[in-house]
């Protein structure tokens, strides 16, 4: 324990070191080149000749742009959602830089595992992201990664169904075509309740205020997704049967992210619509349907042997060139603000849906501990309401087991 300890503080000594812009010492090549070994995590699709492998290049291009280093890298698999718990389990035997998913920041942090990124490194992210998407890295104010994009969801749509005015409010939808839903998710599901006031950890950053589904307002979000649930034009999506219902027409909008680009082009070819979330009728007024949203970062690992290049790596894949090339490859919606200025980039019509949904129609996930307990206790409304074990006679008893659940911690 005392050695990881010892360890720990050199590391830290080190981060902040390479962050005043030290060098790297020893193991010079013939051509004075610092040898330098970097291991790189990234999902799989990230690193496929399928994809354009996007890593390889990038990593590629970057020791091209530093020539005092002579890099070997070594890649691995590891996707944004699982990375940290790889990390957590055993930094010092990680990846000197991966990628992960910003509501899996504190399981690292915890673990001391995640570099704090400040002074010129610091300033350059701040630099070329916005406040919302830096809020989503930072905890006590220190900045646990570089943003290269943000994590969220939209609705994707039949543009022969569906007009731009139709899109704004969810049952004129289901006037006119049928809308799937992922209904027992529970990253989906909570955007009723948040519509109508429900609230997680006060502004999302306080565990001591507990999550607030609950009373009225939350009864009757209940109550319109038993209607809802029953409506002949409503699906549950699940396993794919969202996508599969836009292929053969029996669907005419679903809700998913920039992940299933590809696949709804596919299905709906030129009538492929994007747009942030719609609002939705309650007791005589229009609620805003609010997704969870947050943000994939490159974090570096505090115990890496070469930090300067670790460090200069993650901001490298996350800077504008970076991001534009994760973007024609992958359709990776970058978050870059510089990039952002490319009215290409700008108007394609998914960029925009993400973008206004993450800027306009979102709450900051919060990553708070408790949030774990908050999951289950959704997805098993989202079943029961599917289930009809949920019904208007029970709504209120189902609503307030189901807050209680959230702020329990022996769930």
């Amino acid at each position: 324990m005392k050695k990881k300890v010892l360890a720990l503080m050199m590391a830290a000594m080190t981060v902040m070191m390479c962050f005043a812009g030290c060098g790297t010492s020893a193991g010079n090549n013939a051509s004075g080149a610092k040898k330098v070994r970097l291991m790189v995590w990234s999902p799989s699709e990230d690193q496929s000749k399928a994809s354009g492998e996007w890593l390889q290049k990038s990593c590629e291009s970057f020791a091209k742009e530093h020539p005092e280093w002579d890099i070997t890298f070594v890649y691995g698999v590891a996707d944004e959602a699982s990375a940290a718990s790889q990390v957590a389990q055993d930094p010092e035997a990680s990846a000197d830089v991966f990628m992960y998913a910003n509501d899996t920041l504190t399981i690292m942090t915890d673990a001391n595992a995640l570099a704090k990124f400040g002074g010129k490194y610091r300033e350059q992210i701040e630099s070329t992201n916005s406040k919302e998407v830096l809020a989503s890295l930072t905890k006590d104010g220190d900045l646990y990664g570089v943003p290269f994009t943000t994590n969220t969801w939209f609705m994707y749509y039949d543009k022969s169904v569906f007009t731009e005015e139709d899109i704004k409010n969810l049952d004129k939808m289901l006037e006119k075509g049928v809308v799937s839903f992922p209904f027992t998710n529970s990253w989906y599901l909570p955007s009723f309740y948040i519509g109508n006031g429900c609230t997680l950890f006060g502004d999302g950053t306080d565990e001591s205020k507990g999550v607030d589904f609950a009373g009225e307002k939350a009864v009757d979000v209940t109550n319109y997704l038993v209607d809802l649930a029953a409506n002949p034009n409503f699906k549950i999506d699940a396993d794919g049967s969202g996508i599969a219902g836009l292929r053969d027409g029996s669907i005419s909008a679903i809700f998913s992210g920039s992940w299933d680009a590809n696949a709804v082009k596919e299905a709906l070819g030129d009538n492929m619509g994007a747009a942030a979330l719609p609002t939705y009728m309650l007791n005589g007024k229009e609620n805003q349907m609010k997704a969870y949203a947050g943000s994939k970062a490159i974090g570096v690992n505090p115990y890496s042997k070469n930090m300067v290049p670790a460090v200069e790596l993650a901001v490298y894949l996350a800077s504008a060139e970076a991001q534009k090339t994760h973007y024609e490859l992958r359709n990776v919606i970058p978050c870059n603000t510089e990039l952002m200025k490319n009215e290409a980039i700008a108007k394609d019509p998914l960029v925009m849906a993400q973008n206004d949904t993450f800027n306009k129609t979102s709450i900051l996930q919060p990553f708070v501990a408790g949030m774990n307990n908050c999951w289950v206790p959704v997805e098993n409304m989202g079943k029961g309401i599917r289930n009809k074990s949920v019904t208007h006679d029970n709504a209120k008893e189902q609503t307030d087991s189901m807050n209680q659940a959230m702020n329990n911690d022996g769930i």
